[in-house]
């Protein structure tokens, strides 16, 4: 291979790396939106942000480990379900973004159930979530969970305080179950401020890519703000069991908050390396009598770019 042929080697692979990460890197944005969306948008109090070459840095790197562990639970038949509650964009469905970013969806899945039909309304209130329990070999990500009665349920009057404290009763037992079983249950709740939460709501009203997360729940949660920190507090003293214990992620900064929390899930399931035997890719065959037909032209997407 000569001097230009390796040149345009490294290239391609630099190309085909920089592709791979530029979901990430694509969220820099031009100046003339965000002037758009700074009219009118009040800045809440916060920490110095942190440096993007920083944190990009330590986001590979962590989602490196992340798939180390995703082969020590598929090696070793592991359970692992991990839950992410907290107020509405508290910044849950970007956590879970960077975790299950690299990793494999056979292993690692995200749940994110809806609001319960008129038949699961009459069962039994976690067997709608027994359903989407790990096999061995699996993580499950829960995108809010059965937590949902002890906030949003309660605080919006969608179950009878009987149930509330029906729920209370039973969830310590429920998770005890989990974990006598086997399965590795983790729980985070994603904590902002008052403020924090008015502007990233008043960012989806103002970002047109961002207006399809502001539902109607949404907007009753900033009215009923003091409910729910009642709520939260309240389920954080009654559901923090040594078997299942709560851990409060910090989330005014999103990129700290993803961080901190994935870092923090790591040092909770004790993982090592997995020996994979060597892959070898093999020869293409050819064979004389096949002939490749051309694709016809009206088949073809245009080429726009």
């Amino acid at each position: 291979m000569d001097g230009g042929q390796r040149a345009a080697q490294i290239e391609a692979i630099r190309r085909e790396v920089a592709d791979d990460f530029d979901e990430e890197l694509e969220l820099e944005m031009e100046d003339e939106r965000l002037e758009r969306l700074a009219d009118g948008l009040g800045q809440p109090a916060r920490p110095p942000g942190l440096d993007r070459k920083v944190y990009f840095r330590e986001l590979f790197r962590l989602q490196h480990e992340l798939v180390r562990l995703q082969d020590w639970v598929q090696a070793h038949k592991l359970r692992v379900v991990v839950i992410f509650e907290g107020r509405d964009s508290a910044g849950k469905g970007g956590v879970i973004k960077r975790i299950t970013q690299r990793l494999n969806p056979r292993v690692c899945r995200v749940t994110a159930l809806p609001a319960p039909n008129e038949r699961e309304r009459t069962q039994w209130y976690f067997q709608r979530y027994v359903t989407h329990l790990p096999a061995g070999g699996e993580i499950v990500l829960f995108d809010r969970s059965w937590y949902n009665r002890a906030g949003v349920e309660r605080v919006m009057g969608f179950c009878s305080p009987d149930e509330v404290e029906e729920f209370f009763r039973s969830v310590p037992e429920f998770e005890r179950m989990l974990t006598r079983s086997g399965i590795i249950v983790l729980k985070y709740w994603f904590s902002i401020t008052d403020e924090e939460q008015a502007f990233r709501f008043q960012m989806r009203i103002h970002d047109p890519l961002k207006q399809w997360k502001l539902s109607p729940m949404d907007v009753q949660s900033r009215r009923r703000w003091e409910d729910y920190t009642k709520a939260k507090e309240d389920m954080l003293a009654r559901t923090h069991i040594p078997e299942a214990p709560w851990w409060v992620v910090e989330a005014v900064d999103k990129k700290r908050a993803r961080l901190n929390c994935i870092s923090h899930l790591l040092t909770q399931i004790p993982y090592g390396d997995v020996a994979h035997p060597p892959v070898h890719l093999p020869d293409r065959e050819r064979h004389d009598d096949y002939t490749r037909h051309p694709v016809p032209p009206g088949m073809f997407v245009p080429s726009v770019f």
